[in-house]
């Protein structure tokens, strides 16, 4: 079974025709009954799901997110219920990897912006907000991932033709790890993960959310829209408007760079120059 609808307007959602296959299409059918929902137009597809615009029973406009479940995206509904709309999407209802949440405004990204020092200062107001939020005990913690990040970098490094600049990652996150923090994080806040709205200016959408220290979130922001001469900027300014001290910062935003560049040689690859240059950037230098 396979639903389709036309493309949206929307220019994160590219294809001419938007199939939304097999299960995700039953499932979507079921909830339309079983919340009374009405279809509000054509759904569109991000990288991770499909979202469909859909009436309430009142006329309410909303969104119905479908999405398969993995480690990351498990714990969306439980982060989003705690910051219950506070700098994020509201969800309104959640049932087995499926949510009903709040519509924004697709067309509105923040990425849309052309200063993007001023996407940075609204990114560092949202994470300020997000993550003043304690961290539900059921969320993915930092305090395990850091551990087996370290572990896996070990087993790379000696096949690695240059180890160093993912050495040092290694070492510095060794240094805080034994503090790995325990807010509750987005994770994955980027340019393209906030969107404007009605009752706030801008509001963070797709959270991968995880318990842990609010350093291990400024990486997204410093990677979207890359510009190396901007890495320092941006990472000052986040680090000034979340109060957060800029060596631990440092080192959580180098852990990131860690975790991407492990995954990308698990996968046959080799570390992003890009990310490489984050580090090189960051790397020894004073708060």
């Amino acid at each position: 079974m396979v639903i389709a609808w036309p493309e949206p307007r929307s220019r994160r959602y590219r294809h001419p025709v938007i199939d939304i296959p097999g299960e995700l299409a039953e499932r979507a059918a079921h909830f339309l009954r079983q919340w009374d929902l009405r279809r509000d137009g054509p759904p569109m597809r991000g990288r991770c799901a499909h979202v469909l615009p859909v009436l309430r029973a009142d006329g309410t406009p909303a969104v119905l997110k479908l999405q398969d479940v993995d480690d990351e995206t498990v714990g969306e509904p439980i982060a989003l219920r705690a910051w219950n709309g506070d700098g994020a999407v509201r969800l309104l209802a959640a049932d087995s990897g499926t949510l009903l949440l709040e519509r924004l405004d697709s067309d509105r990204e923040l990425d849309d912006l052309p200063d993007t020092r001023e996407a940075t200062l609204v990114i560092a107001e949202l994470l300020a907000h997000l993550t003043a939020t304690p961290a539900p005990p059921e969320l993915r913690r930092l305090a395990d991932i850091a551990p087996r990040l370290l572990d896996r970098t070990a087993a790379l490094l000696p096949r690695m033709k240059d180890p160093a600049p993912l050495a040092d990652c290694a070492a510095a996150v060794r240094e805080v790890a034994g503090e790995p923090g325990d807010r509750l994080l987005h994770w994955d806040l980027h340019f393209e993960n906030v969107l404007a709205s009605d009752r706030a200016p801008w509001l963070a959408i797709d959270p991968k959310p995880l318990a842990g220290d609010p350093g291990f979130e400024l990486f997204p922001a410093l990677w979207n829209r890359f510009d190396a001469d901007e890495v320092r900027w941006r990472f000052d300014a986040m680090t000034d408007v979340l109060g957060l001290d800029r060596d631990r910062a440092r080192a959580w935003t180098l852990g990131r760079v860690l975790q991407n560049s492990v995954w990308q040689i698990e996968e046959g690859g080799l570390p992003l120059p890009e990310h490489l240059e984050i580090a090189d950037r960051l790397r020894g230098q004073g708060g």
